[in-house]
């Protein structure tokens, strides 16, 4: 069954609802239908977006006002959502959390806002009978340029609890109760130290997605899902291409396995838009780094839980060592950067050694290390990106890094997103720029233009001696 295109967001009064369950349950019970679901996260998650990629087999993109712009905001949700049947956008924490200090900048109600899609809230009903209405009518009120239109209940314990909390919201509430769903804790998803984890295909097997999906099927009215889904406001919503695309004229090797797994993929399209060609290539794999490549960038992920392999990878880490003496650039966030170190010691106190081009040894910690939204200023000419620009992202990490010599330029002036606290980061050797934040490269495209032109500026691609 087709239908016309539509939106929804699933929001959470909170985290640990269950938004991310829900939301690729939905995803899997639209898709059996045999709709092109194109999904989205609000947020800077990477993990997220990966399951929603497993259920649905279409790249999901994020969305996130404060880190990429409302402007931007409004194109990636318009160019990706255009070919589908109906857009589902995962938020993020509670529906009105943003960065802070009462700003919802950030927040699941201002991609709402920005995006005209509906609100379906996801409301975890343990221990709570009236006390729902009140919470959902808090919610549906707050904000009057939020459209909150449907309800689901999770984890609901009895026909008889389930009565109750369908009385007291249709008695005060606007948004119509669409879905019920009982408690379940085998669909509830394993988490991991930085959200949920990434082993996407063994959490996310083909029996638990039946379960889930015919789950989801029997406990929402999906008619009433459609209903409201087709109430977007799409008035201001202009689909323009994000950059004119130019013909390929470099080459990127882009680290992609297991251990390093953490992109924006509107980084990746942004970069390929400049004439540079992708070419994903694994350090914890392969046998060496791709030849004729002049350029190298190393996401996030889990080195260190990968630390052994890679350690053992002498072939792609003596590449490594050689393009960056080539002086090929290379730009590393969070995960590869500790890649880059002299080595990482893991949560068990074992050290592996890596490849040695910052002088400094990474360390895994028990707590936190660092969370929240970043915002960069280029302070040193000569980096990969241009000097005195500014763009935003966002930093989540359970490491820490020894102190750097001196020799080791800092060449970003960095901005916590909340208090303005700044720091000195950004480290810089050679054509090499590493760091712990993870940037959105929307969120000021002359840093992905200028990656792209120091890229081609390189006379001699990478080729093993």
């Amino acid at each position: 069954m087709k239908m016309s295109k539509g939106s929804i967001i699933i929001a959470g009064t909170n985290s640990g609802v269950g938004k991310t369950t829900v939301s690729i349950g939905l995803m899997a019970a639209l898709k059996a239908r045999g709709l092109a679901v194109q999904p989205f996260k609000v947020g800077p998650d990477f993990i997220d977006p990966a399951y929603h990629r497993h259920v649905t087999g279409r790249i999901s993109r994020n969305l996130d006002g404060w880190m990429m712009g409302k402007s931007a905001v409004k194109e990636v949700y318009a160019g990706a959502g255009g070919t589908a049947d109906i857009c589902v956008i995962e938020g993020v924490m509670g529906l009105f959390d943003g960065i802070g200090k009462g700003s919802v900048e950030g927040s699941t109600a201002e991609v709402a806002k920005l995006t005209g899609a509906p609100v379906v809230l996801v409301v975890d009903a343990r221990s709570m009978a009236g006390s729902a209405a009140a919470v959902v009518k808090g919610f549906e009120s707050l904000d009057p340029d939020v459209n909150v239109a449907g309800v689901i209940l999770n984890r609901v314990g009895s026909d008889r609890h389930e009565a109750l909390l369908r009385k007291a919201i249709s008695l005060h509430c606007r948004a119509k109760v669409i879905g019920v769903i009982r408690r379940d804790e085998s669909l509830d998803i394993p988490s991991r130290h930085l959200g949920l984890t990434t082993d996407v295909a063994g959490i996310l097997t083909p029996k638990y997605m039946k379960n889930l999906s015919a789950l989801i099927e029997k406990s929402v009215d999906m008619d009433a899902l459609f209903k409201i889904a087709g109430k977007v406001k799409r008035a201001d919503i202009q689909v323009k291409a994000l950059s004119i695309k130019m013909p390929t004229s470099g080459r990127l090797a882009v680290a992609m396995d297991e251990a390093f797994c953490f992109y924006y993929q509107d980084n990746l399209d942004l970069i390929s838009s400049y004439g540079i060609e992708i070419v994903p290539f694994s350090p914890l794999k392969d046998g060496g780094l791709p030849e004729g490549v002049s350029g190298i960038y190393l996401g996030g992920g889990y080195p260190e839980m990968y630390a052994r392999g890679l350690s053992l990878n002498d072939f792609v880490k003596h590449d490594m060592m050689a393009a960056v003496k080539m002086g090929l650039p290379v730009y590393a966030e969070c995960g590869g950067f500790m890649y880059l170190t002299q080595g990482i010691t893991d949560i068990e106190g074992v050290y592996h050694p890596m490849v040695g081009v910052f002088p400094a040894k990474a360390v895994m910690l028990k707590e936190r290390k660092a969370l929240g939204y970043r915002e960069v200023t280029v302070e040193v000419p000569g980096t990969i990106f241009p000097k005195g620009k500014k763009a935003r992202g966002h930093e989540f990490h359970y490491s820490e890094t020894g102190p750097m010599p001196g020799s080791v330029k800092k060449a970003y002036t960095v901005t916590k997103g909340v208090n303005k606290e700044t720091y000195k980061e950004g480290y810089m050797t050679g054509n090499v720029l590493a760091s712990y934040v993870h940037l959105h490269f929307l969120s000021n495209k002359g840093f992905a233009r200028t990656f792209a032109e120091k890229i081609k500026k390189v006379n001699t691609p990478f080729k093993r001696a």
